[in-house]
C-alpha cells in the first residue's frame, strides 16, 4: 500500500476478501463500516458487535485508549501511520493477552481512514523471552556473593516475566560438604533467600524463613528427580491440601500457574526457583524453557559463588552412588520411575536389558536404615544385575539371590546386627516378541498390572519368603501375556504409606489408590509418577520407589523364525534363509557377516545339541539379533584352537564378530544368541579376525 491516502474501491474489496490480516473501515466518526472478521481477536464476535460500534465498545481493553489517540491522530493530520504494537486482552479471548501492530491509512474520498491489524503475539512473546534471558544473562552473577546473585534474579525476572518469584537454597553445610547429587529426601529445609513481587502480596514464606516445603508437593517432586515443572493451579489440586493455611495467599492472589525449577550444579540440586502468574495469560511450554535456562544460569554463579566451601561427605556419597542410573532406551518398555530416599538409600529399582530384548524389572527395599542399609543396597543390585545377566530363569536369579542374601545376613548377625530378613524384592520379565510378562516376588508387594484401558488386571503373584529368611526358598512365578500399551506397576512399601497404615486392609486401599491413578495409562509416565505421589502421600520414614514400564512389542515383520532339522546339510539353508530375510530388512551389508555367525551356531547345535534345531533372527531399531535353540540344555564352551585343529573355533568367530553374545537357559533347552551393532561397520568387524586361519564356512 502506497504512502498516499486510498481511494480505489476495488483494491480495498480486494483486500477485505482476501488479506490474512484484520482491516477495518472507519468513518469520520470513527466508527466501523465494514471490517474483515479474519483478524484474532474479532473472529469469535458476532458481526453486529463491530459494525456500527467504536473500538473501545468491542476491544475495551486492547490498548483502547492508545489505539483512540492513534485514529484522532490520522483524521487529523491524514498522515498514515505504520507498525505501531499495541498489547492488551484479546476481544473475543478475555483469558488471553494479544500483541498486535496497527497500521492506520486516511481515505481520500470523504472522512474515515483503513485500519490494518496484524496479530504478532507468538513473534511479540519469543522477543519478550529474549529480551528476559538477555536480561538474566548481563546482570545475574555480577558478584560472587549469593544474596547478590538472586536478588539479580529476582529483579531480572519480575514484573518483566512473572508477577512473583522466590529463591529457596540449601543451607550450607557445617563442614562445607558439597549439595547431595541426585534427589533430595523432602525433609531438607530450604532457606528463602529472596522474595519480589508487589508490595501488596503476602509470601509463602518470609526471607530468612527455613524450613521442609509441604509434602507432597510440585516442590519436592522437583527436588527429588531434578525436572522443572510448569503447574496449572486450582484450588481443588490435592497437593494444595499439604498446607491449607500455607497455601491460602498462592490462592488469595489467583495465581493460575507456576514454574517450579530446580537450582542444579554438578549434578547437585542447590534448591529451587519458582515463579508465580496471575497475569492474564499463564504459563506456557516456551516460559518453561525460559525458567529452565534462567535456573541453570542462575545455579552456575551461586555455584560458583560457594565453591571453595564444597567437599563430599563420605556416607552422603556413599548412599547416592549406590542410586540406579539413568535407565535404557528400550524396544520392549518405555520406563519412569520416581524415587524418594526418606529411609537412608534402604529401596532400589533397575531396568535391566536382556537377551533376545527381553527386559527385567526390578524393585527392592533392604531391612533398616542409614549407610549399612545403602551398602546392602547395592550389594543386592549388583548381585541381582549380574544374575540376570547370565540368562538364568527368573526363579533361579531370585533363588541365588536369597542365597546371597542370607551370606550377607549371617555377617550381619556375627557382627550382632542381625534381621528377621534382610530384603524384598520383586522381579518381573517382559519379552516384546510373545507380549508374556513372567512375575515373582520375595516378601514384596505384587506389581500393579493395568491394561491399555485403564483397567485393572488380577494377577495371583504368589508371595515367596523375603531375602535372606530361609535356606532353600522355592519361588514361584506367575505368567501372563499382555497387550502393548499395558502399565506394569512396581513400588515399595513406602510408596503404600506408613507401616500403620499398611494393617489390615490398609495394603488393599492403597493398591486400589494406586490402581485409580493409573487408570489413564496413555498420560505420560512421569506424570503418572507424580500424580501418585500427590495422591498417595508416601511415607516420611521409608524409602519410596514407583517404577513404571508401558509395554511395547515387536511386530511380526521383525522377527524371522524357523524350525530346521538336525541335519549338517541344513547349515547352507539356515546361511539361505538368512540371506532373504537380510534382503527384506534391506540389510544386505550384514549378510556375509550374520551367514557366518549362524554358520557357526547352527553347527555347534547340530553336533553338540539334540532335537530340532531353531533359527531366529530379530531386527530391533540398531541391533540385529541371531538365535539357535536346541534341545540341549548343556551349556557350550569357548576354547582356544590349536594350529592343527579341525574345529573348535566356531563360538570364537561366534564371539569375534558379535558386539554381545551368551547363552540362555531354560529347563527344556537352551539358546546361544548373538546381537550384533547396525552402526558399527561390518568391515571394521571382519578386520579383526586377522589373526584367524581361514575357515571353511
Amino acid at each position: 500500500m502506497t504512502d498516499g491516502p486510498v481511494d480505489d474501491a476495488a483494491v480495498l474489496d480486494a483486500l477485505f476478501a482476501g488479506s490474512p490480516q484484520g482491516l477495518f473501515l472507519l468513518d469520520g466518526d470513527r466508527k466501523v463500516t465494514r471490517y474483515n472478521p479474519s483478524g484474532r481477536g474479532v473472529r469469535a464476535l458476532p458481526a453486529d458487535a463491530v459494525l456500527g460500534h467504536y473500538v473501545e465498545d468491542f476491544a475495551p481493553d486492547l490498548g483502547t485508549h492508545e489505539i483512540g489517540h492513534l485514529i484522532d491522530e490520522v483524521l487529523t493530520t491524514g498522515e498514515p501511520l505504520r507498525d505501531r504494537l499495541v498489547r492488551g486482552r484479546s476481544p473475543s479471548e478475555p483469558h488471553r493477552t494479544l500483541a498486535v501492530q496497527v497500521s492506520l491509512f486516511p481515505l481520500r474520498n470523504g472522512p474515515g481512514l483503513v485500519g490494518v491489524v496484524e496479530d504478532v503475539t507468538e513473534r511479540q512473546a519469543s522477543a519478550d523471552r529474549l529480551a528476559v534471558l538477555s536480561t538474566v544473562h548481563r546482570t545475574v552473577g555480577a558478584t560472587l556473593d549469593v544474596q547478590d546473585t538472586a536478588d539479580a534474579l529476582m529483579a531480572a525476572l519480575v514484573p518483566a516475566f512473572t508477577d512473583a518469584a522466590a529463591v529457596d537454597l540449601l543451607d550450607d553445610d557445617p563442614a562445607g560438604a558439597a549439595p547431595p547429587s541426585g534427589p533430595l529426601p523432602t525433609s531438607v529445609p530450604l532457606r528463602r533467600v529472596a522474595f519480589a513481587a508487589p508490595d501488596s502480596v503476602r509470601p509463602l514464606r518470609e526471607t530468612g524463613d527455613s524450613r521442609p516445603f509441604p509434602f507432597p508437593t510440585p516442590y519436592t517432586q522437583a527436588l527429588n528427580d531434578s525436572h522443572a515443572r510448569l503447574v496449572q493451579v486450582t484450588p481443588d489440586d490435592p497437593w494444595l491440601k499439604t498446607d491449607p493455611d500455607g497455601f491460602a495467599p498462592l490462592l488469595g492472589r489467583t495465581v493460575h500457574s507456576m514454574i517450579v525449577a530446580p537450582l542444579t550444579a554438578r549434578g547437585g540440586v542447590l534448591g529451587l526457583l519458582t515463579l508465580y502468574r496471575s497475569r492474564v495469560d499463564a504459563f506456557e511450554e516456551a516460559d518453561l524453557d525460559v525458567a529452565r535456562q534462567a535456573a541453570a544460569t542462575a545455579a552456575a554463579h551461586l555455584d560458583n559463588a560457594r565453591s571453595y566451601r564444597r567437599e563430599h561427605a563420605v556416607a552422603s556419597a556413599l548412599q547416592r552412588r549406590l542410586q540406579p542410573g539413568a535407565t535404557p532406551r528400550l524396544s520392549a518398555v518405555e520406563t519412569a520411575h520416581v524415587y524418594l530416599p526418606e529411609g537412608a538409600g534402604g529401596a532400589w529399582f533397575d531396568v535391566i536389558p536382556l537377551s533376545g530384548t527381553r527386559v527385567a524389572l526390578v524393585v527392592g527395599d533392604v531391612a533398616g536404615h542409614g549407610i549399612e542399609a545403602a551398602a546392602t543396597m547395592g550389594q543386592l543390585r549388583v548381585a541381582l544385575r549380574t544374575l540376570a545377566l547370565q540368562d538364568l530363569e527368573t526363579d533361579e536369579v531370585l533363588t541365588h539371590l536369597d542365597e546371597v542374601a542370607g551370606q550377607l545376613a549371617a555377617a550381619d548377625s556375627r557382627a550382632g546386627d542381625a534381621h528377621p530378613y534382610l530384603a524384598t524384592c520383586a522381579v518381573t520379565v517382559y519379552d516384546p516378541v510373545s507380549r508374556q510378562c513372567t512375575m515373582m516376588r520375595a516378601g514384596h508387594p505384587a506389581p500393579i498390572l493395568v491394561d491399555p484401558d485403564g483397567a485393572p488386571l488380577a494377577v495371583d503373584v504368589p508371595l515367596g519368603p523375603s531375602l535372606g529368611a530361609e535356606g532353600g526358598a522355592a519361588f514361584q512365578p506367575a505368567v501372563v501375556q499382555l497387550p502393548p500399551g499395558s502399565l506394569i506397576a512396581h513400588c515399595t512399601n513406602g510408596l503404600l504409606g506408613s507401616e500403620g497404615d499398611r494393617e489390615g486392609d490398609g495394603e488393599a486401599t492403597a493398591v486400589h489408590h494406586l490402581e485409580h491413578v493409573l487408570a489413564t495409562p496413555s498420560r505420560p509416565l512421569q506424570e503418572l509418577c507424580d500424580t501418585a505421589v500427590y495422591r498417595m502421600a508416601p511415607s516420611r520414614y521409608d524409602d519410596a520407589v514407583l517404577l513404571l514400564a508401558r509395554t511395547d512389542f515387536l511386530p511380526p515383520h521383525q522377527v524371522a523364525d524357523w524350525t530346521l532339522p538336525a541335519d549338517a546339510s541344513v547349515v547352507g539353508t539356515a546361511r539361505r534363509l538368512v540371506g532373504q530375510q537380510l534382503t527384506a530388512w534391506h540389510l544386505d551389508e550384514r549378510a556375509f557377516t550374520t551367514e557366518i555367525i549362524v554358520s557357526e551356531l547352527v553347527t555347534n547345535a547340530i553336533l553338540h545339541g539334540e532335537g530340532p534345531v531353531r533359527l531366529r533372527l530379530i531386527h530391533d531399531r540398531e541391533r540385529l539379533l541371531a538365535e539357535v535353540t536346541d534341545a540341549n540344555s548343556a551349556g557350550p564352551h569357548l576354547r582356544h584352537a590349536r594350529a592343527g585343529d579341525e574345529g573348535g573355533r566356531g563360538l570364537y568367530i561366534v564371539m569375534r564378530l558379535s558386539a554381545h553374545w551368551g547363552v540362555r537357559h531354560s529347563r527344556r533347552d537352551k539358546t546361544i544368541w548373538s546381537e550384533q551393532r547396525l552402526g558399527e561397520d561390518a568391515g571394521d568387524v571382519l578386520d579383526a579376525m586377522g589373526a584367524f586361519d581361514t575357515v571353511g564356512v
